[in-house]
């Protein structure tokens, strides 16, 4: 994919993130960049730990609107705006193994071509690994894709590398048992395996209930 070109190194436009005209940031080759905080991404909010030592951290972010040329609709080809996004920050999420607080960083950089209209949308190949699609508008709202990017990209079971300390509960034994002294010392669930009846065992009873068994 064509990187942004037309402006100069280091040049970066003031504008509103909550009301943007992404196609004409796309097509002037604009660049922008700013910081959010989780205050404002009340969804990403909700994924912060109650007990965080910072409920409120920061992202920083920076956008860059470019073109490419790409054949269209009408079998000809003209330019199709792209917006690239840069996402750097953490949050405090709850560590799934032993239920404190943990930091997680947040790196993202995904690209994004912009279209009209949700039809066109949903004509895109969902299978296209360069870029997603997002349907653009004259007051389009950065901060809205920027928390849905940082939603996409939490972690499926978020934990610390190495826990500081176990949970109550894993020290003292769900079923009364005596504690572990660590993370790594609670076992796998074990599971019985389930008996297995032997098809010769039946067989041969089969055999001996039947006729000619002298019963």
């Amino acid at each position: 994919m064509t990187e942004p070109t037309g402006k100069p190194a280091g040049t970066i436009d003031s504008l509103n993130p909550r009301d943007l005209d992404i196609f004409e940031f796309a097509r002037s080759a604009r660049e922008a960049a700013g910081a959010v905080r989780l205050s404002q991404l009340p969804r990403m909010l909700n994924e912060v730990a109650a007990d965080a030592p910072d409920r409120d951290t920061a992202f920083t972010w920076q956008a860059a609107g470019f073109t490419q040329t790409e054949l269209q609709d009408d079998g000809t080809e003209g330019p199709q705006p792209y917006l690239r996004l840069a996402l750097h920050g953490s949050a405090w999420l709850t560590c799934q193994r032993c239920l404190a607080p943990c930091e997680q960083a947040f790196n993202a950089d995904p690209a994004f071509r912009i279209v009209q209209t949700e039809e066109e949308a949903e004509e895109f190949p969902l299978d296209d690994d360069e870029a997603e699609v997002i349907v653009g508008s004259r007051h389009f709202d950065l901060v809205d894709l920027i928390e849905e990017e940082l939603l996409l990209t939490l972690p499926l079971v978020p934990k610390h590398d190495v826990c500081p300390e176990i949970h109550e509960s894993l020290a003292s034994g769900a079923d009364g048992a005596d504690g572990v002294d660590s993370v790594d010392d609670v076992p796998e669930q074990e599971v019985e395996p389930e008996e297995r009846v032997n098809p010769f065992a039946a067989l041969e009873s089969l055999k001996k209930d039947g006729p000619g068994s002298g019963r």
